[in-house]
């Protein structure tokens, strides 16, 4: 998938003004993303990405961390600098638009390295519920 073609999908989902709110959205997830899974599972994921959003995934970070949904939303959130529903948001606009953009059965490896209480929030089991965007 093309940098615009994922970005205007992660736009229309989260509801941003523009691609450029889009872009950073999507390297705050995937960076914290990448801190959540091995970088093994950062590059592949990474190599099915355009840049320049692969390189929120490639920087060293070490070992993967143990953290649960709350301190994955809290991450994005301080990354966005959003409040925690709104993060919510961003990461199911990300992850939604990232189970389009890569090989099915890497999206299942993925998520099934993140806790499984995010797993909604790529929208296969259910995804952020409707509403509207409640902005920064």
């Amino acid at each position: 998938m093309r940098l615009h073609e994922f970005l205007t999908l992660v736009r229309d989902r989260g509801e941003y003004h523009s691609d450029d709110e889009a872009e950073q959205v999507t390297a705050a997830v995937l960076w914290v993303l990448a801190s959540r899974v091995g970088p093994r599972e950062a590059a592949s994921l990474a190599a099915d990405l355009p840049a320049p959003l692969d390189e929120a995934l490639l920087l060293e970070r070490g070992r993967p961390e143990t953290f649960g949904r709350a301190e994955f939303l809290r991450r994005v959130a301080q990354q966005t600098g959003a409040r925690p529903r709104t993060a919510e948001w961003d990461a199911g606009a990300v992850l939604a638009t990232l189970g389009e953009a890569v090989p099915g059965e890497r999206v299942d490896h993925l998520l099934a390295r993140l806790p499984a209480d995010c797993a909604d929030l790529s929208g296969r089991r259910g995804g952020p519920e409707g509403g509207t965007h409640d902005g920064r």
